[in-house]
């Protein structure tokens, strides 16, 4: 069995193997969006086994205390009035150097009546491609990567659910609420019930979105790169409290913050190259069209050298964090050099 490269509709490659009844008998489960990887699992587990759990062609294992001999029992047990048998193995090391040898061997060999779904959570997927063995597991695994849906298909998505939960919202608001969350789904879910819950208009607003929905620290470090460049010197301090709030460690704190600075120098050359929003996307990695358009209009409120100092001084005050024992201290410092900068 070849192996297939992760793509990023993943979810959909599934849904049409199911209906086309050309399953694999391998596949490997990985990658941040949980939401349509557990929704994978679940279509799967519905079309081979109708009876859920009760079944008996269901057969369900966590990979801590896996015993190597009941998996190989469970893959080599006929189907019972049934075409297929669904083996599901959670957070299990397929690679792990004690075993990896003997799980070639049994993956390599599967029947054309199971299916062995092994899925990755808590467990990385990282295996060593230098490792001859691992090679030869993932060349006979179906390798499905569920991938973070780029900003069109999110929006889509929010604006679906929203209705229906009995609500609108427009695209532009959709796309903030992805921003402010992440953009993953198995986030989002739970915050569109939340919205929806509390708004008492027909059309869900940014004010709603505001009034429940605690931000990332990604999007709170956007907030407050636009505070400092617009010298909004109250507002810096409210955010970078809030970052405090997070209790995140100060590393992150001053990894997002110079991300951010540095993504705003990117913008400031963007407009002085008559570059395009959409080049600063590509160049930034950037996934949400307004993100761009705001790093562009904060930007243009400052000049190529003011960001560059900014630039410079998250860098300094990053070195300095590894030899100080009072890294808000520091934050704080660093604050008032940016603002008054």
């Amino acid at each position: 069995m070849a192996q297939k490269k992760s793509q990023t509709d993943s979810y959909m490659k599934l849904r049409e193997a199911i209906k086309t009844g050309e399953l694999e008998r391998f596949y490997i489960f990985h990658g941040p969006e949980r939401y349509l990887l557990e929704r994978g699992i679940v279509d799967l587990r519905s079309h081979i086994c109708p009876d859920g759990s009760s079944g008996f062609n269901y057969r369900r294992f966590e990979g801590r205390g896996l015993a190597i001999d009941e998996l190989e029992d469970a893959v080599n047990t006929f189907p019972v009035f049934a075409d297929k048998t669904l083996v599901e193995v959670h957070d299990f090391d397929i690679f792990a150097s004690g075993h990896r040898e003997r799980m070639r061997d049994i993956l390599s060999d599967l029947p054309d009546y199971v299916c062995a779904v092994f899925s990755f959570d808590t467990l990385e997927f990282k295996p060593d491609g230098r490792v001859k063995v691992n090679k030869e597991i993932l060349g006979y695994a179906c390798v499905l990567e569920f991938a973070q849906q780029d900003s069109q298909k999110l929006v889509k998505w929010i604006m679906r659910h929203f209705r229906d939960a009995g609500r609108d919202i427009s695209p532009a608001d959709a796309e903030y609420l992805a921003f402010i969350t992440g953009g993953l789904m198995t986030s989002l879910h739970g915050e569109i019930e939340k919205v929806a819950a509390f708004s008492r208009a027909s059309v869900v607003s940014r004010k709603d979105i505001d009034a429940v929905v605690t931000p990332t620290l990604d999007a709170v470090s956007y907030e407050l790169t636009d505070a400092i460049v617009n010298r909004e010197h109250k507002q810096a301090a409210r955010l970078l409290d809030e970052l405090f709030q997070m209790r995140e460690a100060p590393h992150k704190l001053i990894y997002s913050i110079s991300l951010k600075m540095r993504q705003l120098l990117a913008a400031r050359v963007c407009l002085d190259s008559k570059l395009s929003k959409r080049e600063l996307m590509d160049m930034c990695s950037i996934r949400h069209e307004f993100q761009a358009s705001k790093l562009m209009s904060t930007a243009s409120k400052s000049t190529l050298e003011d960001i560059k100092k900014k630039v410079l001084a998250c860098s300094e005050t990053a070195m300095e964090l590894n030899s100080t024992s009072e890294p808000e201290s520091r934050m704080v410092e660093l604050l008032a050099k940016l603002a008054l900068g």
